[in-house]
């Protein structure tokens, strides 16, 4: 085996399609692109949405609802798992710091404390909110809550 003698494996090369070259060829004429229309033209690119002239989807249907600007978003923490969390760490008192220390809260999202699950303890709970029925239960077992600018 020589340079001369090398070859690539039958089958792994290819032609390319010649389009365009008369009709000799059998890719004359239209060149493979159907007849007349948008998608036979050269520089064709479609929008997207595009329907065919027809009216499309998103201008089908109607428009509703808004996004209030205004809106502020908590992640909410229940009772149940402040309840745990003192127990583990032996805590008197539970802050923001504390629960995104224990993965519970992601950074820079603020927190309210529902009311789900009981507390047994008496622990001060510094939060940006409290539902009533968190704050309620919070105080009867004797702890309090701090409302956290």
């Amino acid at each position: 085996m020589e340079l001369h003698n090398l070859k690539p494996a039958v089958g792994s090369n290819k032609k390319n399609k010649r389009v365009g070259r008369g009709t000799g060829s059998g890719y004359g004429g239209t060149s493979t692109r159907g007849h007349k229309g948008a998608k036979s033209r050269s520089g064709y690119s479609h929008k997207i949405g595009f329907e065919g002239g027809q009216m499309p989807l998103q201008r089908r249907l109607p428009k509703f609802g808004f996004k209030n600007i205004n809106r502020v978003e908590y992640k909410a923490v229940n009772l149940d798992v402040l309840e745990a969390l003192a127990a583990a760490k032996e805590l008197a008192k539970i802050t923001v710091a504390d629960l995104r220390a224990a993965g519970l809260v992601p950074k820079k999202c603020l927190v309210k404390i529902l009311g789900n699950g009981a507390v047994t303890r008496a622990i001060e709970v510094e939060a940006n909110a409290f539902s009533a029925k968190a704050e309620e239960a919070i105080k009867a077992a004797g702890g309090s809550t701090v409302i956290k600018k």
